[in-house]
C-alpha cells in the first residue's frame, strides 16, 4: 500500500510539473533521447558489440574443464586358460584438463581488432540516430512556434475586425455608410473568428505531433516555451556557407561517415581473420585423470589408494596443419574480399549522399532567405496599403469590400513572412547540423 501511494504521488508530481513548466527545445531533445525506443534498441546493439569484443579478448585465455565418468559391466569375463566367470564391475573416472592457444595464424588479434572497429561503428550508429532524432524534434518544435505565431496574427485580426464593427456601427448611425456594410464587416469578423479556431486546431495538432515524438504519456497539458527570435534571421546568415566548405567540415565529424569508415576497416580485419585458415595452429594442453574400479566378489583396494595409484598427468603440444578443407578457407577469403568491396561502395555512397544533402540544404537556405526578404517587402507594402484603406474607410470614402481586400492582403503578407522566417531558420539549423554545431533556439 505504501509503495502504491508513493508511485501515485510521483506520477502526480510529474503531471504537475508538465502542467506548470513549458518545455524548451533542449528539454524536448533530452527527453526524446532518453525515451525513444529506437535509440534504446540501438544502444542494445552497442552493448552486444561490447560483449563480442570481450569474447574475442578472452579467447586468448586458457580454458579449464572437468570430467566425470561412471561405467558398469555385467556378464561373463575370461580369467585365463579359457575359463570364464560371471563378474560384475563398476568404474568411476575423474579428470581435469586445460588448453591454451599459442599460435592461431594471427586470427585472435585480428578478430579483436575487427570487433573493436565494429563496436566503434555501432557507437557512431547510435550517435547518428540521436542526431536524426534531434533534427526531427527541432523541426516539430519550430512548427509549433510557427503555428503559435500564426494564431497570434489571426487573433490580432479578430481584434481589428471587432474594432471595425464598432466604427462601422458609428458610421451607420451617422448615416455616412449604408447598413449593408455593417453586415459585411460582421461577416468578415465571423470569418476571422473561424480562422482563429482553425489556427488553434492546427496548433493543437502540432503540439500533439511533438509530444508523440517525445513519447509523452499525456499531451493534454504539454506546451513549449516561446523563445525570443529577434535577430535570429540575421544571426543565422553566418550558417549559410558554400556547400564545399560545409562538406569538408561534415566529413570529419558526422557519425554516419565515421560509421561507414569503421565498417570498412572492420571488414579488412575480417579478411585477415579468414586468411588465418591457411596457417597452421599450435596449442598447449595439460591434464590430470584418475579412476576407481570395483569388482563384485573380489577384494578391492580402497577408494583412496586407487585414486592415488591410478592418477596420471599429461602435457601436450598440438600442431594442426591445414592441407585440404574442401575450399572452405578459400571461399571465406573470397567472401571477405567481396565484403570489403561492398563496404567501400557503401562509404562512397554515404559521402556522395552527404554532399547532395548539403547542396540541397544550401540551396534551400538561400531560397528561403530570398523568400523571407521578398515576403518582408510585400508585408510592408500591404501594411501601408491597409493603413490607407482603413483611413479612407473610417471617413466613408471607400467600401467595405476595398477594406476587406486590403485586410486580406495584410493577413496574407503577415502569414507568408512568418512562414518564410521559420523556413529559413530551419534551413539554417540544418546547415548548423552538418557543421557539427549544437542546435540552439533561445
Amino acid at each position: 500500500m505504501r509503495k502504491y501511494i508513493i508511485s501515485c504521488s510521483l506520477l502526480l508530481m510529474s503531471l504537475c510539473m508538465q502542467a506548470q513548466e513549458k518545455w524548451t527545445l533542449r528539454q524536448c531533445v533530452d527527453y526524446a533521447t532518453k525515451n525513444n525506443i529506437d535509440l534504446k534498441q540501438q544502444s542494445l546493439e552497442v552493448k552486444n558489440s561490447e560483449i563480442n569484443l570481450s569474447t574475442s579478448k578472452n579467447s586468448r585465455l586458457p580454458d579449464l574443464n572437468a570430467s566425470l565418468g561412471q561405467s558398469f559391466n555385467f556378464g561373463r569375463s575370461t580369467l585365463g586358460s579359457n575359463i570364464s566367470e560371471s563378474v560384475n564391475s563398476s568404474r568411476s573416472s575423474f579428470g581435469v584438463s586445460t588448453s591454451v592457444p599459442l599460435f592461431t595464424g594471427f586470427q585472435i588479434p585480428n578478430q579483436i581488432k575487427a570487433d573493436r572497429l565494429t563496436l566503434q561503428a555501432a557507437t557512431e550508429g547510435l550517435k547518428k540516430a540521436k542526431e536524426n532524432l534531434e533534427l526531427q524534434v527541432v523541426s516539430l518544435y519550430l512548427d509549433v512556434l510557427f503555428k503559435k505565431e500564426i494564431l497570434k496574427v489571426y487573433k490580432e485580426q479578430v481584434a481589428l475586425s471587432d474594432q471595425q464593427v464598432e466604427r462601422t456601427s458609428v458610421l451607420v448611425d451617422a448615416g455616412k455608410v449604408p447598413a449593408s456594410q455593417l453586415y459585411d464587416i460582421k461577416a468578415q469578423l465571423a470569418k476571422d473568428e473561424s480562422n482563429v479556431t482553425l489556427a488553434q486546431n492546427d496548433l493543437s495538432l502540432s503540439l500533439l505531433n511533438l509530444s508523440q515524438a517525445l513519447n509523452l504519456t499525456s499531451s493534454e497539458t504539454f506546451d513549449i516555451a516561446e523563445p525570443s527570435l529577434d535577430g535570429v534571421v540575421d544571426n543565422s546568415l553566418a550558417s549559410v556557407l558554400p556547400p564545399d566548405q560545409v562538406y569538408q567540415m561534415a566529413l570529419g565529424i558526422k557519425p554516419h561517415v565515421r560509421e561507414a569508415e569503421y565498417k570498412l576497416e572492420s571488414s579488412k580485419k575480417s579478411l585477415k581473420v579468414a586468411q588465418a585458415g591457411y596457417w597452421p595452429t599450435l596449442s598447449f594442453g595439460a591434464g590430470y585423470s584418475t579412476s576407481y574400479q570395483s569388482v563384485s566378489g573380489q577384494q578391492n583396494p580402497s577408494f583412496r589408494n586407487q585414486i592415488r595409484d591410478f592418477g596420471s598427468e599429461y602435457i601436450s603440444f598440438n600442431l594442426n596443419i591445414p592441407i585440404f578443407n574442401r575450399f572452405e578457407t578459400r571461399n571465406r577469403v573470397r567472401t571477405a574480399n567481396l565484403n570489403i568491396e561492398n563496404q567501400n561502395l557503401a562509404l562512397e555512397n554515404v559521402k556522395l549522399a552527404l554532399y547532395k544533402e548539403i547542396q540541397q540544404a544550401y540551396q534551400s537556405a538561400v531560397s528561403a532567405e530570398a523568400k523571407y526578404r521578398s515576403a518582408g517587402k510585400a508585408f510592408e507594402a500591404a501594411e501601408e496599403s491597409f493603413k490607407y484603406a482603413r483611413e479612407r474607410y473610417d471617413i466613408g470614402k471607400s467600401t467595405v469590400f476595398e477594406y476587406n481586400e486590403a485586410q486580406t492582403k495584410l493577413l496574407s503578407g503577415k502569414s507568408e513572412r512568418i512562414q518564410a522566417k521559420y523556413d529559413f531558420i530551419f534551413r539554417a539549423k540544418i546547415l548548423d547540423f552538418y557543421q557539427g554545431k549544437e542546435i540552439i533556439i533561445e
